[in-house]
Formats: structure tokens, C-alpha cells, sequence
């Protein structure tokens, strides 16, 4: 069965795409994933941090030597000692992967604030990414900060990368804002190619022993894919060209067809990957198959959004209705939830 999508306006052999993990951080563990089946890979984000050391460490060479003479013979001192951050490190990695795979190489940007971004955009093109995945890893610590300003920030992040690059962007979002479904469409119309719904925030946990925050960093279950399948049907077909990429709570094939029937093009997974091995995506693929066979599919394009919401359907309704089919679901389990006097 042909599983052939697209996804950016990239054509891929599947929808299944490898997310950013270790997996995708190593050339041998890309090519198992790719000889598994994947339709596209997309590399570990490299960090706003990242860049801002680089450049620390070109003004220190350029400060030591700016009163260098370039005529002297021994001219061409020796650098001070200094750790590149991982930038041009990072773009090595993009130009070996897309020259080592058949599949599409996206490259993958995490930051939170405007500058640096675009520059860094442009070299990950240079180096050979086919696309490029902006993860906008913002979370508003400071009370003075309105949802206005950080939607703002997002869109000129996105704005200012797509009028850089050629190659078409895709927007790893949180799903916290007031209004999802705006923020969404707002973002498309900066130019986005994409939405990658959504990005797990990384909550520490407190140790009530040694009286510390922990950073607690885990992978994804089944159950966070609700959240994401609630947002990618509301939004099939409502964001024009927009793709849209599932991303969170895939453990087994049910986990893509399920998104794959909310409307999503193509199903993002890093946690099944790294807990079963790459070559895992391969029985993903194979599970995909046999259940679209079982149920009578002949396409992914007869699968896609079946279970999504009409566009001509009132989207808060739908939402409400759902919620109150929860609740009377939960009374007929556990019981009346009313209180009685």
C-alpha cells in the first residue's frame, strides 16, 4: 500500500517522520530509522544559547587581534582557547545527514527571543536542510509579560526566518495560548509552511529530601496525544496550505492512525523510537498498513481527517458538546458528580 504524503510541500515516502532525539543526533541511528521506513528526519534543535556563545567566542578572537598588524611576518597568531557552542559543529551535522540520506533533513532551531535567528536560518540551507523547524521554546516567567507580547515575539521569530530562508518553515508550538486556533491561523499567514502540534514543556519536580528542583525530563505517553488530536481536528482544513504534524504520545500504530484520522499530514515520533530503537518505525509503518487494509482504506487521503471537525461546523459547540459527553460518561462510571445537600 502506497503511503506516500506530502508535508511542507515536501513529497514523502511516509508519514511518519522521526522527531528530534538522540536518535536523529547520530548518523547510524538516522540511516536505521530511514531504512526503516520514515518519511523525513529532523536533526536536535540547535539552541538560541548555542549561538549566542558562538559569537561571544568570534568577538573574543576579533577583540585579541584588532590592533594585529597584517603585514607582519608573524602575523596569524593562535586564537584564545575558546568552546564554539556547537554552531558550526551543528551545521557539519546537516550538511553529513543530507548527503548520507533519501530523505528529506530538517533542521531544527530552539529559542525564545527575536535576533540570531535568521542568520543561523540561512547557514542551516546553505548546509543542505531541506526545511527548517522553528521550536519557539518560550515560557513567560515575568508577571509583566502580557499574551499579546509573546504572541508577538512568535510571530516575529516566524516572520523574520521565512523572509530569509527559501526553504519551507514549520512552527513547533505550545498549546497555551488564549486562543490556540487564532494563534495558529496568525502564524500561517507570517508565512509558516507549517504547524508541529505540540511541544512538551519540561516541568522539574521538587525532592522533598534534599530540598531541591530537579529537572525531570521523561518521555511522552499515550495519553498526550489527546490534547494534540483535540487541536489538529479543529484545525484540518481551516489554515489553508498550512501542513500540520502530530507530535506526543505515539507508542504503537493505533497512536498514528488516530492522529492521522484527527487530520494531521504526517505523525512525529522521538519517545517510541528511543525506547524501542529506531528500526521500531518500521512496525509502526507495517501496523499502519495492516489496520488502513482492515478497515477498508485504500489511501491516507481517505484516512486524513475523517474524525476531524466540518469546517462548516461551529467549533465551540463542538468543544462543549464533547465536554459534556465527558462529564455524563464519568457519571455513568463513577457515579453522579452533583453535589446533594
Amino acid at each position: 500500500m502506497d503511503l506516500t504524503t506530502t508535508y511542507l510541500g515536501l513529497t514523502l515516502r511516509s508519514p511518519l517522520v522521526a522527531s528530534a532525539s538522540p536518535v536523529t543526533a547520530r548518523l547510524d541511528t538516522l540511516r536505521a530509522a530511514v531504512d526503516a521506513g520514515v518519511g523525513a528526519v529532523v536533526l536536535p534543535s540547535l539552541f538560541e544559547e548555542q549561538v549566542r556563545q558562538q559569537e561571544l567566542a568570534d568577538l573574543a578572537i576579533t577583540e585579541q587581534h584588532e590592533h594585529a598588524f597584517g603585514e607582519a611576518a608573524t602575523y596569524l597568531p593562535g586564537g584564545p582557547d575558546v568552546d564554539y557552542g556547537g554552531t558550526a559543529p551543528y551545521l557539519r551535522e546537516v550538511e553529513r545527514a543530507a548527503q548520507a540520506l533519501d530523505v528529506p533533513v530538517i533542521a531544527s532551531l530552539n529559542g525564545s527571543t527575536p535576533g540570531g535567528w535568521t542568520g543561523i536560518a540561512r547557514s542551516m540551507e546553505s548546509a543542505g536542510a531541506t526545511a527548517i523547524e522553528l521550536n519557539v521554546y518560550a515560557v513567560p516567567g515575568r508577571a509583566s509579560i502580557t499574551g499579546t507580547e509573546v504572541e508577538e515575539r512568535h510571530l516575529d521569530i516566524v516572520s523574520d526566518v521565512v523572509a530569509t530562508v527559501s526553504v519551507p518553515v514549520a512552527v513547533k508550538l505550545s498549546p497555551f495560548f488564549s486562543s490556540t486556533a487564532a494563534m495558529a491561523t496568525a502564524i500561517a499567514g507570517a508565512g509558516a509552511s507549517g504547524l508541529v502540534l505540540f511541544n512538551r514543556f519540561v516541568q522539574p519536580d521538587v525532592d522533598v529530601e534534599t530540598l531541591t528542583v530537579e529537572p525531570s525530563p521523561t518521555l511522552s505517553h499515550r495519553d498526550e496525544g489527546r490534547l494534540a488530536r483535540t487541536w489538529i481536528a479543529l484545525l484540518h482544513g481551516r489554515i489553508g496550505d498550512c501542513s500540520l504534524a502530530a507530535t506526543t504520545g505515539v507508542e504503537d500504530s493505533g497512536d498514528v492512525a488516530a492522529y492521522l484520522l484527527a487530520g494531521a499530514d504526517i505523525v512525529m515520533t522521538a519517545s517510541a523510537l528511543l525506547r524501542n530503537g529506531p528500526e521500531y518505525a518500521g512496525d509502526l509503518l507495517a501496523g499502519l498498513r495492516d489496520w488502513m487494509e482492515r478497515k477498508g482504506f485504500a489511501s491516507l487521503d481517505a484516512v486524513r481527517g475523517a474524525l476531524a471537525v466540518g469546517q462548516d461546523a461551529d467549533g465551540d459547540r463542538v468543544e462543549r458538546a464533547g465536554y459534556v459527553a465527558a462529564l455524563t460518561k464519568a457519571r455513568s462510571i463513577y457515579g453522579d458528580l452533583t453535589p446533594r445537600s
